[in-house]
């Protein structure tokens, strides 16, 4: 495009780099963010809090490893794969979604690691981003045991008509809950804001751990929609099984042939 283009290429350049100056600005503030949270918890309710909001962490994690390891190790075994094996193959865009907290950092790697795993490029550029907004599996079970802590925090019994009925909310408001480190907290929020039965500043009372838990639901996230790729290729029967079997295996995909 000539001299305009150039024109449009320098300020697409400027608004990059205030973009990644704000970025570099978050991540150092962060943990300033972090330990302020905890010492207004600590503050507010006590040492003794840490105890279990530990609890609740860890809570946390074990159900998101039983659901990667269970639940999506049987969807990916019915689909002829190792969830293991998917893993190993994505821990490098794993430790990139475990150091920013967010599963979008590392989404255009996603995508293209599932077209070289045999997944069609239709199905990747539809399913991937799709499911950055609507098959958030972590963000899911991270609001339904934040919403039960803060109930049991304030003691108060929730039926199981009640339970059902915030599991049911929580698949619902976690839909479109994709976004910067700390948008399932927001979620959690607005979702309390709308269930008369558990009161909405119960929230004070994880603010000191969410950043511990935003990187496991960034995880579990991440983990399920590399699932979902892979499972809906095959169900529209365009998965290369060659291309998928040598990828898990970390052998590398081999070259297209030049038609003589």
């Amino acid at each position: 495009m000539g001299e305009r283009g150039a024109r449009i290429h320098e300020v697409l350049e400027e608004i990059s780099a205030v973009a990644f100056k704000i970025v570099g600005i978050l991540m150092k503030a962060a943990p300033i963010g972090a330990f302020g949270a905890m010492a207004f918890t600590v503050g507010k309710y006590g040492a003794g809090s840490l105890a279990d909001l530990a609890t609740l962490v860890v809570t946390f994690y074990l159900t998101a490893i039983i659901f990667v390891v269970v639940i999506l190790g049987l969807v990916g075994r019915l689909a002829g794969f190792s969830i293991l094996r998917l893993i190993a193959y994505l821990r490098a865009e794993l430790l990139l979604v475990l150091g920013t907290s967010s599963s979008e950092s590392a989404l255009p790697s996603l995508m293209a690691k599932m077209e070289q795993a045999g997944c069609p490029k239709t199905i990747v550029g539809l399913v991937v981003p799709m499911g950055y907004s609507f098959n958030l599996d972590g963000t899911n079970i991270y609001m339904t045991l934040a919403a039960l802590f803060i109930a049991q925090a304030y003691d108060i019994h929730l039926s199981f008509g009640q339970q059902i009925l915030l599991l049911g909310m929580a698949m619902l408001s976690s839909k479109g809950a994709a976004g910067v480190t700390g948008a399932g907290f927001i979620t959690l929020a607005a979702t309390l804001s709308i269930l008369p039965t558990i009161p909405e500043a119960g929230i004070a009372l994880i603010l000191g751990v969410d950043r511990f838990m935003s990187e496991c639901r960034s995880l579990t996230n991440f983990i399920g929609n590399a699932v979902a790729t892979i499972v809906v290729a095959r169900w529209e029967g365009v998965l290369n099984r060659e291309d998928l079997a040598r990828a898990l295996s970390g052998q590398k995909a081999v070259p297209p042939r030049l038609s003589e």
